[in-house]
């Protein structure tokens, strides 16, 4: 999605393989990495360990009490499903930085895009759907009880992927590894482009930012301002006086939401744009002048792995009852352990 031998936004922006790395940077990118990286993996596994004890809780009860239970923990797994898959090519993009080549091939090469694409898309749409879900609950009750069931939800949750891999395929047909010339530092200069064409790299960079960045932002921003607004009439209607508590944790969670999915993936969609414009960073698609902010950038994309589950799923009471519950289960089966 960035230029030729940028790993690109949908993969992680800023794992280019080529990108001649300075001394520091070559400290900071794999200490930020393996901090994500544990933090992240750590996070999701814990939130797919709940999520499915969830489930098989209520797969113990009554088949009608299973079938009316909530699709937002379907598209919370499917999120955090989607996160954890794309943390696992952060590794790869990692090495890339710090030995200043791709010495892992040309499928890898290809299939680290594949992934990174399909992966962040499927997470954005994934984050749609949530908000889509959470607008029908709260403001049509009955139709959301009537349509998102488990089953029902599961199958938008995959389908959800259909596009995402669509989006992605240009990574894993295109994509290939080359040489572009000894970088200081480097035996060999082989690095992992994305495109040959600039003009096909504007073209993939933009439809990429509209479905994948654009849309998902203004489908999340306009489901909870009409969650907000709805809960802002039922107030002032006098129908329901116990709103306004509700209504102030959603506004905020709300605003938490957009703005931290703006952040994330704001900076790395403003460098692919710029850089993309920019017929001086040439045919390596790189500029000096932005590598301060191509770091930056990549940092606040892979995070936005680890905010997911935080914003998402930590914010809620049920989940850090639920998340007590295990903790404290793992502890006493600790201690039983060291008893015996």
């Amino acid at each position: 999605m960035l230029p030729r031998n940028s790993s690109g936004a949908e993969d992680l922006p800023g794992n280019s393989s080529d990108s001649r790395p300075g001394n520091v940077e070559q400290v900071l990118v794999p200490f930020f990495d393996v901090l994500i990286l544990v933090l992240g993996l750590g996070g999701h596994s814990t939130v797919m360990l709940i999520l499915c004890r969830r489930h098989r809780k209520r797969a113990g009860q009554s088949a009608q009490s299973s079938m009316t239970g909530t699709g937002t923990d379907v598209l919370l797994l499917a999120l955090s499903s989607a996160d954890f898959l794309l943390l696992a090519t952060l590794p790869f993009h990692t090495a890339a930085i710090v030995m200043q080549k791709w010495p892992f091939g040309i499928f890898l090469c290809r299939m680290a895009g594949f992934l990174g694409s399909a992966c962040s898309s499927a997470s954005a749409f994934t984050l749609s759907a949530l908000a889509v879900s959470r607008y029908m609950t709260v403001v049509h009750p009955a139709t959301a009880y009537r349509l998102l069931s488990p089953r029902r939800v599961a199958m938008v949750a995959t389908l959800l992927w259909v596009p995402a891999c669509c989006l992605a395929t240009p990574q894993f047909v295109f994509r290939s590894v080359d040489i572009l010339g000894t970088p200081p530092g480097s035996s060999d200069g082989l690095a992992c482009f994305a495109f040959l064409s600039h003009k096909d790299q504007l073209i993939y960079g933009l439809f990429h930012f509209l479905l994948a960045f654009l849309l998902p932002l203004i489908t999340i921003t306009i489901s909870y301002g009409n969650i907000y607004l709805f809960l802002w009439r039922t107030q002032n209607a006098g129908q329901a006086p116990q709103v306004e508590r509700y209504q102030n944790k959603v506004t905020q969670t709300s605003a938490m939401l957009v703005l931290a999915f703006t952040l994330s993936w704001l900076p790395s969609y403003g460098l692919m744009l710029a850089l993309l414009s920019d017929r001086s960073s040439g045919a390596t698609g790189t500029s000096p002048r932005y590598g301060a902010f191509a770091v930056f950038s990549r940092l606040t994309a892979i995070a936005s792995t680890v905010l997911n589950p935080m914003l998402y799923v930590l914010m809620s009471q049920k989940f850090r009852q639920d998340l007590l519950r295990l903790f404290k289960k793992e502890g006493q089966r600790a201690s039983g352990g060291a008893a015996t």
